[in-house]
């Protein structure tokens, strides 16, 4: 069979003329040339991924709209994802483990940065004015141990690392679906929403959450997914949460649930 053609190749391939005015065009490389054109400088957002895929790493989705409603604010992002191990792999077409496979979550993550991704042992908040993570069970399993040890789960190092300085720092932290709980185990006192506290005929299948969260020392609010009352807004922590897939809902009720808590961060940003 024919052999998949490469970024670079595609590049060459077209003629020394093309190869030369788009290298010109993204001095940082072909990654560089893919991501979004620059603007006037607004807030600097560092957003932090788990992997790819709603079972072992991102959601996918929501990784999507937090980076539109960046975009649309004038954010400039860069993201981060920690050079580990994912927990395991699954099998996205049979919500099963796919044996003997592993994958690295930042390696897994590049996907959805089209390749502009870097160690999040690089991230300091010297360099952003905020920072967000998305949800997906890559939060629970590969940024900690919660999908396996619950309220006695511990946090990724780096992970820790972060949401300590930025709290500390007194910059923002916007976190949406399973992923506030690495906020309710690290920053305590912290307020946070997962969304319902009942699971409501399965219109909440994870709302068993939200008690975990409170074990952890935190309080959680509860808060709808839509658009009247999307996020909740800690003023005292700077954290901003948003429940987005922790409902059974329309999927633009969870992009519009996203937008209001982004919303937030960059404002609480002052930029």
């Amino acid at each position: 069979p024919p052999k998949p053609i490469q970024p670079s190749a595609m590049l060459t391939s077209r003629g020394p003329a093309l190869c030369t005015a788009l290298r010109r065009a993204a001095p940082g490389g072909l990654a560089a040339f893919h991501s979004s054109a620059r603007r006037c400088r607004g807030a600097r957002v560092a957003v932090v991924l788990s992997g790819c895929g709603v079972y072992d790493g991102t959601e996918i989705h929501e990784a999507s709209a937090v980076l539109v409603h960046l975009s649309r604010g004038g954010a400039e992002v860069q993201m981060y994802a920690p050079d580990v191990p994912q927990m395991h792999v699954i099998d996205h077409s049979k919500g099963q483990p796919a044996e003997a496979e592993s994958r690295n979550v930042l390696v897994e993550s590049a996907r959805i940065a089209r390749g502009k991704i870097a160690s999040l042992a690089k991230l300091t908040t010297a360099d952003h004015d905020a920072v967000i993570f998305p949800g997906g069970f890559g939060a629970a399993k590969n940024l900690s141990t919660f999908a396996v040890d619950g309220k006695d789960c511990k946090v990724n190092r780096e992970v820790e690392r972060v949401l300590k300085d930025f709290h500390k720092a007194g910059k923002p932290i916007g976190l949406c679906c399973i992923s506030p709980v690495l906020a309710a185990k690290v920053l305590s006192g912290a307020e946070v929403t997962v969304g319902h506290e009942e699971e409501e005929g399965g219109k909440w299948p994870y709302a068993g959450t939200a008690g975990a969260i409170k074990e952890l020392g935190a309080k959680h609010c509860v808060k709808e997914v839509t658009i009247s009352f999307p996020a909740h807004v800690d003023t005292k922590n700077k954290v901003v949460t948003t429940p987005a897939f922790m409902c059974e809902t329309a999927l633009h009720h969870i992009f519009d649930g996203i937008g209001a808590m982004v919303k937030n961060v960059l404002k609480l940003t002052g930029k």
